[in-house]
């Protein structure tokens, strides 16, 4: 029996089977901890699975439980990490949150979220002591007028919150819905209350009647949501408040079809296909690897008209909504870009404007690029809190305003 099998627990236990089957049992709750759904059923079967590989073999018992354990690409490497750090020594999980703070060192690499999240759960749970003694009464206090933390949650600005702030935001950010008004489209649907009568599907039903027009057929048009695109600033002004929207563009992208996302700084990113991991973690990971100018200048012009001349005809299509997030701070000034707006502005039903910096009550549109793309847009809109994004969730839902045109 070689080192891997010792680290098991099977050597220091009389009873081989009872001390894997209690380490297969940890190991599947600390996947749960970790975000991997594991349940009895995948328990069973990695006891299963572990009968009949040789257990002295590390690689076989790893491919073993992976290949009955997790049902999703997505949490492969969440396991591979779990793996490596329980089957090496499960109490060593107590030091393992440790490797969490390295996150804030420059001088050394950025552990992968897997990483994050495996030591996250490994960490042992720090528990309340109960009190010695019971607790003193106390007058009661009237609460009537004070505000609860989840309120004041609503109307915090993303950019003070503290790191516990912002994950509670997340998570209120996941449960927003977004249903769009349904819009016609070309296509038809067999309906016998339709409104209108399908020809062609009368002229076919008659036939089988010796030609006779028996019934008519009916037909009713089908209606979708329109496709919703984003924009989004990811600049130095705007990294804050885009760590957070991404939760946003991640939720809605998971909740509905045809949502395309696009990051851009200097350079325009389609990051659609990234957003659909189900998986936050995973795709906010996949999102990193393939945009390089996260956090540095902002070319909006030339964004917008990259996007327009190469993504415009395929996806703002049938009536599309879009939502254009960024404070307006061009370091190239307002240079073509009152042009690549309007353009935008025409390719679509409806552009929504959504700028951080509306959070201030006397904001002036002083700066050019502010001042350039203003007159083109529908609705300019704040976007700075949770109370802001309910907001925007309301009006999307509803039908959309008359055109605005304001002054430059």
């Amino acid at each position: 029996m070689n080192d891997f099998a010792a680290m098991a627990g099977l050597v220091s236990v009389p009873e081989p089977g009872r001390a894997l089957a209690a380490n297969v049992l940890a190991f599947g709750r600390l996947l749960r901890r970790a975000g991997v759904p594991v349940g009895p059923a995948e328990g069973l079967a990695a006891m299963e699975a572990l009968g009949q590989v040789d257990i002295g073999d590390r690689r076989q018992v790893h491919a073993a439980l992976r290949g009955v354990m997790v049902h999703r690409r997505e949490h492969f490497e969440v396991f591979d990490q779990a793996f490596l750090l329980f089957w090496r020594d499960p109490e060593g999980g107590k030091n393992a949150a440790a490797m969490a703070l390295m996150e804030g060192a420059k001088d050394q690499a950025k552990p992968p979220p897997a990483s994050r999240r495996v030591s996250e759960a490994l960490a042992p749970q720090q528990r309340p002591n109960p009190p010695l003694e019971p607790p003193e009464e106390r007058p009661p206090v009237e609460v009537a007028m004070t505000v609860s933390e989840r309120e004041r949650l609503q109307t915090m600005d993303f950019e003070a919150m503290s790191a516990a702030e912002i994950a509670a935001a997340k998570a209120e950010i996941r449960k927003l819905v977004l249903p769009l008004d349904a819009r016609p489209t070309r296509r038809f649907r067999p309906d016998p209350e339709g409104p209108s009568i399908d020809l062609r599907a009368t002229i076919r039903a008659s036939l089988h009647q010796g030609g006779e027009l028996l019934t008519l057929e009916r037909r009713r048009r089908v209606e979708r949501p329109p496709p919703l695109v984003a924009l989004c600033d990811i600049s130095g002004s705007m990294a804050r408040y885009a760590q957070v929207l991404l939760h946003f563009l991640h939720a809605v992208t998971n909740d509905r079809d045809r949502v395309h996302s696009f990051l851009f700084g200097t350079r325009l990113t389609n990051v659609t296909r990234q957003l659909r991991a189900r998986d936050a973690e995973v795709a906010f990971e996949m999102v990193s690897h393939i945009v390089p100018d996260w956090s540095g200048g902002t070319r909006i012009g030339e964004s917008l008209a990259l996007f327009n001349k190469q993504w415009s005809r395929r996806v703002l299509g049938q009536g599309a909504v879009v939502l254009l997030i960024t404070d307006g701070l061009d370091r190239e000034g307002a240079k073509g870009l009152a042009e690549a707006t309007d353009r935008l502005r025409r390719s679509c039903r409806r552009l929504i404007w959504l700028n951080p910096l509306l959070r201030f009550s006397g904001f002036e549109p002083r700066s050019q690029g502010i001042r350039a793309m203003l007159p083109h847009v529908d609705e300019f809109r704040p976007v700075h809190n949770l109370a802001s994004l309910r907001e925007l969730v309301a009006a999307l839902s509803g039908a959309p305003p008359l055109p605005r045109r304001m002054a430059a």
